[in-house]
């Protein structure tokens, strides 16, 4: 597992915290970050999922 995969899980359940209290507070603007750091966190992780499987094929 490549480090941006576990950062990008880190801020995508961050993003989700925050996305959750946004919305049970009725601020739109917290819930607009969480949704972002959230998207963010995918977008992380899946660069670590294709950093991984590149160092997988080289070994091969």
């Amino acid at each position: 597992m490549h480090k941006d995969e576990i950062k990008g899980a880190a801020k995508d359940m961050s993003g989700s915290i925050k996305e959750a209290a946004g919305k049970a507070t009725g601020d739109r603007e917290l819930e607009a970050k969480g949704a972002g750091e959230k998207t963010m966190g995918k977008l992380q992780k899946g660069v670590g999922s294709m950093k991984d499987a590149a160092r997988n094929a080289l070994k091969k």
